[in-house]
């Protein structure tokens, strides 16, 4: 049975955590996809309850205030992620495992919180200079975005002792296949 149980990953931006996550959830074991909230805005043709719930930074704080977010994180000055709690009784209703796509602080608290129910991944570049390499062919940030990244994504690499494993992205389909090995196990298909 894997009711209660969450997939945790975190990565710095442009690992090739997001391509590794939407393989798996084409993979027949029983993952669904847990959708933050964040006060940011929307990039290209991400949609509101697709992607993320996009909520302005004044409702962001008001539902926290209130007790609806499991986690939260201010990223950025006034740009917090979150996850609701609604989201992770929705998914478990299904009985199905949640899967995570966090910030590494994120990824840290859920760990925390859900314990051995949780397993935790990082997913990390083989490089910053191939992450920087990514995050330019990307072309979704301007030049001092990129160098905000970078310079974030050094702070996050630190976290990676604290995630039960680590997988370096250098071979994309290694990546996916190790990904889908240690979730296996963990739920027990």
């Amino acid at each position: 049975m894997n009711e209660g149980k969450i997939v945790i990953f975190s990565a710095p931006s442009g690992s090739g955590k997001s391509t590794i996550v939407n393989y798996l959830l084409t993979r027949n074991l029983g993952l669904e996809f847990s959708i933050s909230a964040t006060s940011r805005a929307p990039r290209g043709q991400e949609q509101n309850g697709v992607e993320y719930y996009f909520l302005s930074p004044d409702e962001f704080r008001n539902r926290i205030a209130k007790g609806d977010f499991i986690e939260h994180e201010e990223v950025y000055e006034g740009c917090f992620y979150g996850t609701l709690r609604s989201e992770i009784d929705r998914i478990w209703a299904k009985g199905h495992t949640i899967v995570f796509d966090v910030d590494v602080k994120g990824g840290v608290n859920l760990k925390k919180i859900f314990g051995e129910k949780a397993l935790t991944l990082f997913i990390q570049p083989p490089s910053i200079d191939e992450l920087r390499r990514r995050l330019v062919s990307r072309g979704t940030d301007s030049p001092e975005k990129i160098e905000q990244r970078l310079a974030k994504a050094g702070q996050e690499l630190a976290y990676a002792p604290e995630f039960d494993q680590i997988i370096v992205n250098d071979d994309l389909a290694a990546a996916q296949a190790k990904a889908e090995s240690l979730i296996s196990s963990f739920i027990g298909k």
